[in-house]
């Protein structure tokens, strides 16, 4: 997956690698301990969202509210996400 700016993939082990603008995505090292047993990645202009495979969705890219990267407002909401 892709947003504008950055790039997204799973590995083969459901881990994840980003690379791109930093700020948009292609940096994940705030939430790369999380990136695990990913089963999808979604995208926008500037942001990510991993599905894993308990349900559970880890977002990163751009913290502005309006650009998706801060999932902390509806963190307890993501739960079950198919």
């Amino acid at each position: 997956q892709g947003t504008r700016f950055a790039f997204a993939a799973i590995l083969a082990d459901a881990s994840v690698v980003t690379w791109g603008d930093a700020e948009r995505g292609g940096d994940s090292s705030e939430v790369q301990d999380q990136l695990r047993n990913v089963q999808q990645i979604k995208a926008t202009n500037t942001a990510f969202a991993a599905i894993r495979a308990d349900g559970s969705v880890v977002t990163w890219g751009f913290h502005f509210p309006d650009q998706g990267g801060d999932s902390s407002a509806v963190r307890d909401q993501l739960r079950n996400v198919r």
